[in-house]
Formats: C-alpha cells, structure tokens, sequence
C-alpha cells in the first residue's frame, strides 16, 4: 500500500484528509510569542485579526520532526511504501530536513516538489489516480507531472513576502514602484518565488490573470484551483473575466492556510492548474 504525508503549506484541512487520502504534518505558526500548528489550533479568523488589526508579523518554522519520523515508520513497519510531499524547498527547510531522516529508508521517498498549496493538491490527485499501480510507476507519474503545474497570483502588497524572505529587496522595490500591480509565480526550475510581470491598474491585472489560462495552455483534464487569501471578493471578479471552456474544471474557492498567507498577504489571490505543456526556459 502507498501511503502519503503532506506539509500544511499544501493547504489540504485537516477535515479533507480523508478525501484526499493523506495524512498532515502540520508546520509550527510563531504568532505572539506563542507556537502554534497550522490547521489544528490556530483558526482563519484568529490569525488575520493578528495579521491584520494587530499588524502582527508571524513566523513559520518546521513540523514535529520527532512526531513526524514515528507516524512515517509506522507504515514503513508494516511494508507499505511512504511518498512525503513537502511545500518546495526553495520556501521552507522542511524538504531537506526530511530528506535527511529518511535519506536511509528504501521505502520513504520524500519529494521535491517545487510547488506550494494548491500544486501539491494537484500533485495528489494524481497519486491517487495511480495509487494501485507500483510505486515505481506513481514515482514516475509524479515527476511527469511537476514541471506542468503552475501557480500564478496577484497579492495585495509585497511586503509580506520581502519581510519573509520569499522575494530579494530587488524584486520588492521594482514591484512597488508606481503602484504597480504585481504578478508573481513559483519557478518550476527552483521552486522559489518570482515577479514575473508588473500591471499598471487592477482592471488590467486582472484581465491578465484571466487570460493566463489561455497563454498557459490549461488542460482542463484536472482541476483548476480558484485560490486566495482572506477576501475571495478578487476571485468571484477574475473568474466572470475567465473564459468560459475552463469553469467547468474549476473547483471551489481555497482559502490557503495560515502558513501560506503570512507570506502572501490578506488579499492575494490567483489560479493553480496544469499546463498541457512542461515548463520550458
């Protein structure tokens, strides 16, 4: 049997585990001076009150590791094969520091998936396609797919992910010149952060981020993730720009966890799908 752990940052809720077939590891939220895990005693409306009425800066750090290796070996002991799927390690130090506790397990294949939110839903999607077939060929099937996923969004601000440490003072000073609207991706190559273009207007913004769809060659054979963070008011006004051929892959708003949008900002908000086209320079 294949089994499959994912971080917090793939925003998956504790009450979609079972529809998502996987177990969560959820990431440490310093907010306060109080730790907190991401999804489990940390709600959405606590969190953007500290983020937004108290102006309140949170910090990520790593799962339970000690937590983590015990619910792991306890398939591992039971012969099942293992696939941990980490938010990129270009964001977080939880890939690296997973690859080194299991680096001498056969049966434990932590994967670098380049992605955040959203793409790891994807990516389990289609695990769970092929989740009958050997773990060679799932293996397979995973890395086919990672160069195809793209996410793209709009945040409200760049000052979340500068203060972070996701975007370089470079990147953050050239989006914020002239009020541009900024658009910003995860780099398939590295899996960070990228500004990969700066609008002038939100109407403009917006419509370029509908048509995103259209230049990225959207198969719409998996699920297109409509996603955002406190306010999905930009959503309801960026799908009616969508034409029409995607809504009928789009599944419902994901309001992305605490441990994405202390990054993002309140207010970002943009599309997660799959291109049928691997990512080229």
């Amino acid at each position: 049997m294949i089994r499959v752990f994912v971080d917090s940052g793939s925003s998956i809720k504790q009450e979609e585990k079972e529809k998502y077939n996987v177990e969560i590891l959820p990431l440490k939220i310093l907010l306060n001076d109080k730790e907190y895990l991401d999804g489990v005693d940390l709600t959405m409306d606590e969190f953007y009150h500290a983020l937004i009425e108290e102006k309140q800066f949170p910090k990520t750090s790593l799962p339970n590791m000690i937590e983590a290796k015990e619910r792991v070996m306890k398939y591992v002991n039971q012969g099942d094969d293992v696939i941990i799927i980490p938010i990129s390690k270009a964001i977080s130090s939880t890939f690296s520091t997973l690859y080194m506790l299991f680096q001498d397990e056969e049966k434990v294949h932590v994967i670098d998936c380049k992605s955040v939110v959203g793409g790891i839903k994807l990516i389990v999607e289609e695990i769970n396609r092929h989740r009958n077939q050997p773990i060679e060929i799932v293996l397979q099937k995973i890395q086919d797919l990672l160069p195809k996923i793209r996410i793209v969004a709009i945040p409200d601000t760049l000052e979340y992910l500068y203060r972070g440490g996701r975007l370089s003072k470079v990147a953050y000073l050239a989006g914020n010149a002239m009020q541009l609207k900024p658009f910003i991706a995860i780099d398939n190559e590295d899996g960070g952060v990228k500004m990969i273009n700066k609008v002038l207007g939100r109407k403009k913004a917006l419509k370029m981020l509908a048509n995103f769809l259209v230049t990225e060659d959207c198969d719409i054979s998996y699920p297109i993730i409509p996603s955002y963070t406190y306010d999905e008011t930009n959503l309801d006004e960026l799908i009616s720009l969508t034409d029409d051929k995607y809504k009928s892959a789009m599944i419902e708003y994901d309001n992305l966890d605490p441990a994405i949008a202390c990054h993002w900002g309140p207010g970002a908000f943009g599309y997660i799908f799959v291109s049928k086209q691997p990512y080229k320079k």
